[in-house]
């Protein structure tokens, strides 16, 4: 893994050697290696406005026999990821707190226009009917992740019957999957660095039938193989943190869309809960004598 972290770093140590033009194709890669990784030197070129050859020669300049060579690594990168401590290493691109905060946040609108850009609508519409139709639907997201499972858990609960949401706790994940079956959908969550358990836990799933729905960084990620729909939301962050801002769009998009398939049969029910929010005082903001 260590020579893949270098190839990056490689890049990095050698920009102020390289041309105008090799500087492109470098600034391209270092912050967006995933994407490179599975373009042609033609298409490479053309998306930095350089010729194919400058990004042979790059290639060359970098101690490879050739882009081919080059590619091969960086979709070695992509496979693996970066581990923590390795990551952590690559932070120093930043040079002041200021120029974080902008790059961190133009990262992110990146990730949700590169989300917005590449996602497949019928892929997310056959999602929600399955969602919709399933007699039981588990939500699966371990580590990082169980941020983005418990929020979508939060607000599924609200618009359809049977949520679960798959936790670490006193009963291990194959436990609270026991009773999954052939009527049943999983969403499984997983981003790097990809949890084991949320792995194994899917092709468990999988082997008893179940309709798996993913929703993670890529189509080649462990997690999209197990998946009968893959939902892909970029997470890219060349930082010790994965960016999770699109993969929270994506689900506010997934829940929003829910509720209009179902806003009829769910305002009854929302008039309801704001009968028994007043009531117990759960939003207290109306609470003139507690205000005082």
């Amino acid at each position: 893994m260590e020579k893949y972290v270098d190839l990056l770093k490689n890049i990095q140590n050698s920009f102020n050697n390289l041309s105008k033009g090799q500087r492109l194709i470098a600034e391209f890669i270092i912050n967006n290696y995933d994407k490179a990784a599975f373009m042609t030197a033609a298409s490479l070129g053309e998306t930095v406005n350089v010729s194919e050859s400058t990004v042979v020669r790059f290639a060359n300049t970098l101690g490879y026999n050739g882009y081919r060579e080059l590619q091969k690594e960086l979709q070695e990168l992509v496979k693996n990821k970066l581990t923590t401590v390795q990551r952590l290493t690559m932070v120093n691109k930043y040079s002041s707190k200021e120029n974080a905060l902008k790059a961190v946040m133009e990262k992110d609108i990146e990730n949700i226009g590169k989300t917005i850009h590449e996602m497949e609508y019928g892929a997310f519409q056959e999602a929600i009917d399955l969602i919709l139709n399933a007699e039981n639907v588990y939500i699966l997201g371990l580590r990082s992740s169980s941020f983005l499972s418990g929020y979508l858990g939060f607000y599924l609960n609200f618009l359809i019957k049977r949520v679960t949401v798959i936790a670490s706790g006193p009963n291990d994940v194959f436990e609270q999957l026991l009773k999954a079956d052939s009527q049943d959908v999983i969403i499984g969550i997983s981003y790097p660095r990809y949890s084991k358990r949320t792995l194994e836990a899917l092709e468990f799933c999988k082997d008893e039938g179940c309709k798996i729905i993913s929703i993670t960084d890529s189509l080649i990620s462990p997690a999209s193989k197990y998946s009968d729909i893959a939902l892909i939301a970029g997470s890219d962050m060349l930082s010790f943190v994965d960016s999770l801002v699109a993969p929270m769009s994506l689900i506010n998009a997934l829940i929003v869309s829910i509720a209009m398939e179902r806003k009829d049969d769910i305002k009854s029910s929302f008039e309801d809960l704001e009968s028994i929010w007043n009531k117990f005082n759960v939003y207290n903001i109306n609470d003139k004598e507690n205000n005082n």
